[in-house]
This record gives structure tokens, sequence and C-alpha cells, in this order.
């Protein structure tokens, strides 16, 4: 008796689905928050400390508003968990680096 192949498989493997890729739009603004996260992070390093953390809070925020414009299968790693859940976290955390630079005074003979 010939078994025929599952529909929906390239190789017809019985429990196999075909091979999703990821979404390009997602990948490509988590690689854009990536980077600038990296640049901030160098910036708070090497020159100026409050620029580099609202940069890096401008990237959160930023990747907020992406997850709530893209479609779970498009935010690529974006998507961890709801997305109101995934937008609420990023955008507190921005916001409050943010907050932080503006508020912390200059501390006298500091860096």
């Amino acid at each position: 008796m010939m078994v025929e192949p599952e529909q929906g498989t390239p190789d017809g493997a019985p429990g196999e689905q075909e091979r999703r890729y990821p979404s390009t739009i997602g990948g490509m603004f988590y690689l854009l928050v990536l980077a600038t996260v990296a640049v901030a992070i160098t910036v708070a390093t090497l020159d100026e400390w409050r620029t580099g953390i609202r940069v890096m809070g401008g990237a959160l925020v930023f990747a907020a508003l992406v997850r709530l414009v893209l479609r779970a299968r498009d935010a690529g790693m974006l998507a961890v968990r709801h997305k109101v859940l995934d937008a609420l976290i990023l955008l507190v955390l921005g916001g409050l680096l943010i907050f932080l630079a503006g508020s912390i005074p200059d501390q006298p003979g500091g860096f």
C-alpha cells in the first residue's frame, strides 16, 4: 500500500509543515533598533552619557511604535508577547530612560 505525501509539505514527510521564512520588515526594524542601541551605548561610554541614554530610550520608543503598527507575524523578533504588552514594556522602558537622563543632576567633579 502506497501512502501519498501530505498536502503542504515539500518532501511529504508526515507532521512537517512548510518552512516559514522570517519577516524581512520586522527583521529590518529589529536590526535598526539593535544598531541604534549599540551606537547609543558607544556614545554613552565614550562621549556624553545623557545623549547616549536619550538615543537608547528613543530607539525603544520607536520599537514600541513599530510593534503596535506591525502584525505579529510581521514584527519579527520585536514580537515576544501580546502586541499591547510588548509595546507597553518598550514604551515604559524607553520613556524612563529619557526621563532619567534629563532628571539626574550633574555631579561636581564627575565625568
